[in-house]
Parts: structure tokens; sequence; C-alpha cells
């Protein structure tokens, strides 16, 4: 059997001074992670800020009073019931983005910012809702927002932090509230269609009657162009016939004749209303006349 080696009292005192000093190493190295910031107490009082990368520290006589983390934070806080000044209590959610500037005044200034934050940002909302009815306050987002973060930025700059933005996530009137303002909005878009669908028929029966009114006048236009026409042809087939004879020195038996054929054309025309008996044919009729009596 083997047995274990007893070890001395000095080498039990030389192995308790190699765990203390290891244990001093331990407590003197801080490394401190990007965005990070240590504050150092010695002997009880603030000493230092140490940020990102390595650091000594005097064992037994530092101290870590707090670890900030630098970076920007999101908070949202549980929707807050709010009384706007028409008596109507909504329920308000709302986030707040900060971030700690001053990592002493963050752990000396206050106790717990966050709950600080919180309890600023309801108090405001009471305050910044309590002067607006529920109509400005559903359609105020942007005002109440900038009014709170100017609120929550003066307030928390002595604390060592800035408030970057402030976003108000709903706004939640009561539901007796929800169901009137739907029922409102329903008959709105109602009447709005109704009006649409009324004028539309307005301007389609406008439409329609101006184009009967345009094909009325466009075809009692062409009635009477074609009419025009008509007349001005027949006029100069006469003009040309009666030309054309009286170049030929016609007898007047003749002339008489050609008269007699185009009576029946001339009685054709819708606006021949009153003829025109030239001499010549008075005087081919009576020839025409004595040819039938020659005993006279």
């Amino acid at each position: 059997m083997f047995e274990l080696p007893l070890i001395g009292g000095g080498s039990l005192v030389l192995l308790v001074f190699l765990l203390l000093v290891v244990v001093v190493v331990i407590r003197a190295i801080r490394v401190v992670p990007q965005s990070r910031a240590l504050v150092i107490e010695r002997l009880g009082k603030f000493h230092s800020e140490m940020f990102a990368g390595i650091h000594l520290l005097i064992p037994f006589v530092d101290r870590v009073a707090s670890q900030v983390d630098l970076r920007e934070q999101v908070t949202s806080f549980p929707p807050q019931p709010v009384i706007t000044a028409d008596n109507v209590v909504v329920s308000i959610d709302s986030v707040i983005y900060h971030q700690v500037m001053d990592p002493k005044a963050a752990t000396y200034q206050i106790a717990n910012y966050i709950q600080a934050i919180e309890q600023l940002t309801v108090s405001t909302l009471r305050n910044v809702i309590g002067s607006m009815d529920l109509e400005q306050t559903l359609t105020s987002r942007d005002q109440i927002k900038d009014q709170l973060r100017g609120v929550l930025d003066e307030a928390t700059g002595q604390w060592g932090i800035r408030v970057n933005r402030v976003e108000i996530k709903a706004i939640d009137p009561p539901p007796s509230i929800q169901q009137a303002m739907e029922q409102q909005l329903r008959a709105e878009r109602d009447k709005r269609a109704a009006v649409l669908n009324a004028e539309g028929i307005r301007q389609s029966e406008i439409l329609r009657a101006e184009g009967e009114k345009q094909s009325k006048i466009l075809r009692a236009e062409g009635e009477a162009q074609a009419r025009i026409l008509q007349a001005e042809g027949e006029a100069q087939a006469i003009a040309q016939v009666f030309e054309a004879i009286h170049r030929g020195d016609a007898d007047p038996k003749l002339l008489a004749y050609k008269y007699l054929e185009m009576l029946p054309e001339l009685s054709k025309g819708e606006g021949s209303k009153v003829w025109v008996v030239p001499t010549e044919l008075t005087a081919a009729l009576k020839s025409i006349s004595d040819g039938f009596n020659p005993q006279q």
C-alpha cells in the first residue's frame, strides 16, 4: 500500500501564501468589456471610472461600486391609465430609448434610474394628456412624444442619462368609446360612399345627355348639309341643261319640250316651293297649241 506524504507546517504556509497571491492577482486585474464602464471606490470613496480595456486595482482597497452599460437601452413600461380633459380614461403604452452618458452620476445621483424614468414618464403623461380631450389625444402623438421627451431629457440630464427617443406604442380608449368610434367611422364611410355613388350617377346622366345633344346636333347639321348639297346639285344640273339648250339655239318647240321634261324633276325637290316659268316656255306652249289647232 502507498501512503500519501504528509505536508509539513512550512509547506502548508507556502501553499496558503501561493493561494493568497493568486487571489490578489485575480482581484487586482480587471478586464472591462466594450461599451461597459466600472465605477471604482477606494476605501469607500469614489476614486475613478474604468472603461473598455485591462485595469489594475489595489486588492482589498479598491472596490467596484457598479458596472454600467453604456449602450442605448430600450425600456417599455406597462400601459398607464390616464384621464383626458373630457374625463375619458385612456390607456397609453410608451417606450423610452435612453443611454447612460455619465457612469458616476448614474451611480451616485439616483438609486434606480429605470424606476425613476418610469415614474417620471407616468406623471408627465398625466400632465400632458390631462390638458387634451380624447380627439386631441388620439391625433396628437407627435406632440405628446415631444413634450414627454423634453421633460424626461431635462430631468434625467442630472442623472447622467440622455433620453434619445420616446415612442407611443398605443393609445387605447375604453371599449365602449371604441365601439362608438367604429360606428361613427362606419357611418362616415357609408355617407361618403353614398355621396360618391350619387355623384357618379349625376355625372353619368350629364354625359349621356350631352352625348345625345351632340348626336342630334350633328345629325341635324348633316341632314341640312345634305339637303343644301342636293339642292345645289339640282340647280347646277338645271343650269347646265338650260345653258346647253340655249347654246344650241333650239327652236321654241324644243324648248317647250325640254321644259316639260324638267317639270317632274322640279316637283320632286323638297325645297322647290315656287316655280319660275320663263317667257320662252309660254311662247313655246302657244306654238305647240297652234300646231294642234291649224284651222285657227
